[in-house]
């Protein structure tokens, strides 16, 4: 049995998302992805067994890469639990995900892709509703103001924020994104007391 090299097997889906942003899935290809990650012809065939697994591997592979470590969300819950921290921690995740622009489109491509693809579908629907739920979960967890609709509404509205920064990225100047994201939080909490005030109230 061929043993594969989980470093390489990371090497070549770091090199699919890059692919994936720059040519779209159907330029996903084997040669493609040799060519991309430096290899030999018939490397990438040695590692998935077909275009399908390529595909739903580097959409597992954006969101390994975009999960923050254990020292970002311990920093995530320091300080007060007010509405401030909220939007400092929207600031901080947009800036995260847009420095890794090419993960973002990857996965719009592998979106699209995956209106035609049940499999990819049904991969990206399970990830991303993990990804909802473990959102939803840190949220409500860590005391800081807001339900779980609002987490959603966050969601929605960020990534559809990202999306246009990195597609039509004059549409906004950086200071209309950085003032978006204030307002858009400080509307959603709008009328939540802080989660200190609510503790003092009681």
């Amino acid at each position: 049995m061929v043993r594969r090299n989980p470093e390489r097997r990371a090497a070549l889906l770091d090199a699919a998302i890059e692919v994936l942003a720059r040519e779209g899935a159907r330029g996903l290809t084997f040669r493609a992805l040799d060519v991309q990650a430096g290899v030999p012809v018939g490397t990438a065939s040695n590692y998935f067994a077909n275009r399908d697994a390529m595909l739903t591997q580097a959409g597992e592979r954006v969101y390994e890469r975009l999960e923050p470590d254990e020292a970002v969300i311990a920093a995530g819950l320091a300080g007060p639990r007010d509405r401030a921290r909220v939007t400092e921690l929207m600031h901080d995740l947009v800036e995260r995900v847009a420095a890794f622009p090419t993960g973002f489109l990857a996965l719009l491509e592998l979106r699209l892709e995956a209106t035609r693809r049940p499999e990819l579908r049904e991969v990206l629907t399970r990830r991303i509703r993990s990804d909802v739920d473990q959102n939803i979960g840190y949220h409500l967890n860590s005391g800081l103001p807001g339900d779980a609709t609002m987490v959603v509404l966050l969601y929605l509205a960020l990534n559809w924020l990202i999306f246009e920064s990195l597609t039509l990225p004059d549409l906004f100047s950086a200071d209309q994104r950085q003032d978006l994201v204030t307002a858009l939080v400080e509307r959603l909490l709008a009328g939540q007391p802080d989660a200190r005030e609510a503790r003092t109230d009681g």
